[in-house]
Protein backbone atom coordinates (compact mmCIF):
# COMPACT_ATOMS: atom_id res chain seq x y z
CA UNK A 1 0.00 0.00 0.00
CA UNK A 2 1.28 3.78 -1.12
CA UNK A 3 2.36 5.95 1.77
CA UNK A 4 -0.01 9.07 2.13
CA UNK A 5 1.68 12.96 2.16
CA UNK A 6 0.10 12.98 5.14
CA UNK A 7 2.19 9.72 6.90
CA UNK A 8 4.90 10.94 5.01
CA UNK A 9 4.80 14.27 6.54
CA UNK A 10 3.78 13.24 9.73
CA UNK A 11 7.59 10.58 10.03
CA UNK A 12 9.26 14.35 8.78
CA UNK A 13 7.89 16.60 11.72
CA UNK A 14 8.57 13.93 14.62
CA UNK A 15 12.25 13.62 13.29
CA UNK A 16 12.13 17.81 12.74
CA UNK A 17 9.83 19.20 14.67
CA UNK A 18 11.49 22.99 13.56
CA UNK A 19 11.26 22.16 9.85
CA UNK A 20 9.63 23.69 6.49
CA UNK A 21 8.47 20.95 4.52
CA UNK A 22 7.21 20.86 1.05
CA UNK A 23 5.85 17.24 -0.54
CA UNK A 24 5.08 16.89 -3.90
CA UNK A 25 3.45 14.05 -4.87
CA UNK A 26 4.99 13.96 -8.36
CA UNK A 27 2.82 10.79 -9.94
CA UNK A 28 -0.32 11.46 -8.59
CA UNK A 29 -0.16 7.90 -7.05
CA UNK A 30 1.34 8.00 -3.32
CA UNK A 31 4.83 6.48 -4.43
CA UNK A 32 6.74 9.01 -5.82
CA UNK A 33 7.38 12.08 -3.98
CA UNK A 34 9.63 15.01 -3.67
CA UNK A 35 9.94 16.31 -0.39
CA UNK A 36 12.15 19.58 0.33
CA UNK A 37 12.55 20.13 4.33
CA UNK A 38 15.10 23.02 5.50
CA UNK A 39 15.75 22.45 9.14
CA UNK A 40 18.24 23.09 11.64
CA UNK A 41 19.33 19.97 12.54
CA UNK A 42 21.02 19.66 8.73
CA UNK A 43 23.19 22.88 9.54
CA UNK A 44 26.80 21.94 9.16
CA UNK A 45 25.83 18.38 7.90
CA UNK A 46 27.09 17.10 4.47
CA UNK A 47 24.50 16.52 2.17
CA UNK A 48 24.67 12.52 2.13
CA UNK A 49 24.50 12.66 5.63
CA UNK A 50 21.47 14.82 5.50
CA UNK A 51 19.65 12.28 3.01
CA UNK A 52 20.49 9.74 5.14
CA UNK A 53 18.83 11.51 8.27
CA UNK A 54 15.54 12.18 6.41
CA UNK A 55 15.95 8.16 5.58
CA UNK A 56 16.09 7.42 8.75
CA UNK A 57 13.44 8.96 9.72
CA UNK A 58 10.96 7.30 7.49
CA UNK A 59 11.65 3.93 9.42
CA UNK A 60 12.42 1.56 6.85
CA UNK A 61 9.69 2.32 4.67
CA UNK A 62 11.32 3.72 2.05
CA UNK A 63 11.57 1.30 -1.03
CA UNK A 64 8.24 -0.36 0.85
CA UNK A 65 5.57 1.80 1.14
CA UNK A 66 7.78 4.47 -0.59
CA UNK A 67 8.68 3.90 -3.61
CA UNK A 68 10.77 7.08 -4.78
CA UNK A 69 11.59 10.07 -2.56
CA UNK A 70 13.09 13.08 -4.55
CA UNK A 71 15.15 14.89 -1.66
CA UNK A 72 16.14 18.98 -1.46
CA UNK A 73 17.40 19.64 1.69
CA UNK A 74 18.99 22.66 3.70
CA UNK A 75 19.67 24.35 6.62
CA UNK A 76 18.15 27.65 7.28
CA UNK A 77 20.10 30.64 6.01
CA UNK A 78 20.45 33.93 8.02
CA UNK A 79 18.65 36.70 6.86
Amino acid sequence: MPMSAETLRDHLVQAFPDAEIEIVDLAGDGDHYRARIVSTAFAGVPRVRQHQMVYAALKGQMGGELHALALETSAPTGG
